[in-house]
């Protein structure tokens, strides 16, 4: 969980305990069904922000915030 806590932006936006840990996890996951060990700072730069930006508009379920993260670099991988 520690490791999106770097990409959490100090812009006076908060997360409670839970919603922190649900990100944790999530990125945690997402980082590791992309292969963890050969992921680029840039990629998991963007798997925290489209988990970040998730959590900012609610979404507090941690496989829907796996999901939304594993798409996104899918996506980006196919549209690039």
């Amino acid at each position: 969980m520690a490791q999106i806590l770097q990409f959490i932006p100090m812009d006076g936006f908060a997360f409670d305990d839970y919603t922190t840990r649900a990100m944790g996890e999530a990125f945690d996951a997402a980082c590791a069904e992309l292969q963890d060990n050969n992921l680029s700072e840039v990629v998991r730069s963007v798997i925290a922000e489209r988990i970040i930006e998730a959590a900012k508009r609610g979404e507090r379920d941690r496989q829907r915030l796996c999901g939304i993260a594993i798409a996104a670099i899918k996506g980006d991988l196919i549209a690039g």
